[in-house]
């Protein structure tokens, strides 16, 4: 029986390390919907994402991976029927183009700390991943906390998830973001996760985290029930 737990347990060990941990640890998967970047997760240098293609919505002219600017354009008509019509502001960018962005912070700021907080240093930004886009109400380019407000704003919180997108980084997490209170970043995770993160109320580390540990139960749980007499 004992041997039977440890055979079990190895054979699980090895689907997880051997294509299943796509399943296991979504977040960890570079190529993936959910992957988590943040200052505790940064993205190599090197990393551009190979599907990257312009957006066809009002704004300006900004890429983001296939399957997230085709999202985008869907959630852009939806918002222009609903009569808020919107504008892109900023998606893919490139480690470098990043590293430029939180160098004008700094200076613009005064300090690194200061920065920190609006900013995210190159390599952690979910820009890179190509699945991140500000928006902001058509006609200006403006990214402020007062976009929270707007109609516009408060469509965009209340619907984003129907199109596979999240507000990122929520008002009352900083501390667990990182960021101050962003309305007008909006990521992409597909339609069953945006939904499921939307109804928690709670910051993508938070639910991803909580999301593992109940398929590391679940799988827990399938060993040991698999092994019992």
């Amino acid at each position: 029986m004992l041997l039977g737990k440890v055979i079990s347990i190895v054979a699980l060990s090895a689907a997880l390390l051997d294509g299943s941990m796509d399943v296991a640890m979504p977040d960890k998967n570079i190529d993936g919907r959910v992957f988590l970047v943040n200052r505790q997760h940064a993205l190599s240098q090197y990393y551009a994402p190979i599907d990257l293609r312009k957006t066809e919505v009002y704004g300006m002219s900004q890429s983001m991976r296939d399957e997230a600017a085709t999202a985008l354009e869907s959630l852009f008509a939806a918002a222009k029927e609903a009569g808020v019509p919107l504008s892109s502001v900023s998606g893919y960018r490139s480690y470098s183009k990043q590293a430029t962005i939180y160098q004008r912070k700094v200076a613009n700021t005064g300090s690194e700390k200061e920065a920190d907080r609006l900013v995210a240093r190159a390599g952690t930004s979910e820009h890179q991943l190509g699945l991140a886009m500000d928006v902001a109400r058509k006609g200006t380019s403006s990214l402020n906390s007062g976009f929270a407000k707007t109609k516009e704003g408060q469509w965009v919180y209340q619907n984003a998830h129907r199109f596979g997108f999240i507000v990122r980084y929520p008002e009352g997490y900083e501390d667990i973001t990182g960021y101050d209170y962003e309305p007008w970043h909006i990521r992409y995770v597909g339609v069953e996760y945006a939904t499921a993160i939307f109804n928690s109320g709670v910051p993508m580390e938070t639910y991803m985290s909580g999301h593992r540990l109940e398929i590391y139960d679940f799988l827990i749980h399938q060993v040991t029930n698999e092994v019992l007499p």
